[in-house]
């Protein structure tokens, strides 16, 4: 099946109005509701920008701390859902166990009415780091787990999940900062789903079902697992620059480059590369992150192609001990956030999203009877 490229993929066109997030308005810059992402990674957790997201401003500290109450009271998995995880095979897509998961929440928790669209998104937000961890550890370990890890982060918390263990410090702030870059980016492909289903007056897990769907696509999510696939294969420095240079010679595509909407730099990658070596100094890495930099300055040097939020969080996950498998689920627990306030948004004055279409088929003609076809 080959995809046509009439319209060029709706790039630099304005779709609709929003007041949660801007991309590149100042060139390379990205903001959620006027803050600046790289402050934000820097002064606030998670959970603030969640609640900016969200309920529309920064926390107090008051806030703060029953929002992070709130969150930690609804990690629980009803039991029909843990049956149904349960049943979801080893070698399935860990987008489609989120994707599932969150349809079938839909039928057990569903959202009765409007009013109740916020308690939704808190509720989606804190299950799903549950969700893939639940069957993940089950189908991989054989293991039932206790959702209620007591963490105050949703990045710690998953990581506990996921390792038994309470994370250190310094993982818990990366999942934590990680999980700021990735949790609002403007219309991006499984946003623009979202708001698609929502303004038909869908049901909030529609509208995040949908979502999860475009996301697993390989174009939009899934650029740091195939960013880490072709950097695990490098034994070293030298290895890593023979193959790129072999591999830009061929005009091959290199994945965790350049944007649909950056020009020079996007801001998130500075930041997540600061942390990836950071993390690379404590676990002791001697190859991985040296051979992510080698990389990065091949593509600018030879392609003016600059590392994208993708590129510097396949290290940084792999540091930490996170599954490859497991990296685009994270991008889910992330952008539920952004994704709900966009279905709020559309709902808050809403009309149906009809573009139109380039027609490019026969022009007009009659119908032959079937004695002439």
């Amino acid at each position: 099946m080959t995809a046509s490229n009439s319209g060029a993929g709706l790039r630099g066109q304005s779709a609709g109005e929003t007041a949660i997030c801007t991309v590149g308005a100042t060139g390379n810059s990205l903001r959620y509701r006027g803050y600046d992402v790289e402050a934000l990674a820097t002064e606030t957790s998670f959970t603030e920008v969640a609640h900016l997201l969200l309920k529309g401003h920064l926390p107090t500290s008051k806030e703060l701390e029953g929002y992070q109450a709130r969150l930690q009271s609804l990690r629980e998995l009803p039991a029909p859902l843990r049956s149904v995880l349960e049943q979801i095979p080893k070698d399935a897509h860990p987008m489609d166990v989120l994707r599932t998961g969150c349809s079938f929440l839909g039928n057990i928790e569903p959202e009765l009415d409007f009013e109740s669209q916020q308690d939704c998104a808190d509720r989606l937000l804190a299950i799903c780091p549950s969700i893939i961890a639940y069957w993940y550890r089950f189908s991989h370990d054989n293991v039932r787990i206790d959702t209620d890890t007591g963490e105050v982060g949703v990045g710690a918390h998953f990581l506990h999940m996921l390792h038994d263990a309470s994370p250190s410090e310094l993982f818990a702030r990366v999942m934590d900062v990680s999980l700021i870059l990735y949790a609002e980016h403007e219309f991006n492909a499984s946003t623009f789903t979202a708001r698609v289903c929502a303004s038909t007056l869908s049901d909030m897990h529609s509208c995040i079902t949908g979502a999860i769907g475009s996301l697993r696509g390989p174009l939009h999510g899934g650029a740091n697992e195939m960013a880490m696939a072709m950097l695990e294969q490098y034994a070293s420095v030298e290895a890593a620059r023979d193959d790129v240079k072999a591999k830009l010679a061929a005009k091959e595509k290199i994945m965790g480059f350049g944007h649909a909407v950056y020009r020079e730099r996007d801001p998130r990658n500075a930041i997540i590369k600061h942390w990836a070596g950071q993390l690379a100094e404590a676990v002791g890495d001697a190859t991985l992150y040296p051979v992510s930099e080698t990389v990065e300055a091949m593509l600018w040097d030879e392609k003016r192609l600059f590392a994208n939020a993708d590129f510097y969080h396949a290290s940084a996950y792999h540091f930490m001990g996170i599954p490859t498998p497991l990296f685009t689920p994270i991008f889910v627990m992330s952008r539920v956030t952004g994704w709900c306030a966009h279905v709020m948004e559309q709902r808050a004055n809403n009309r149906i999203i009809r573009p139109g279409a380039e027609y490019t088929g026969p022009s007009a003609r009659p119908v032959p009877p079937l004695a002439e076809r």
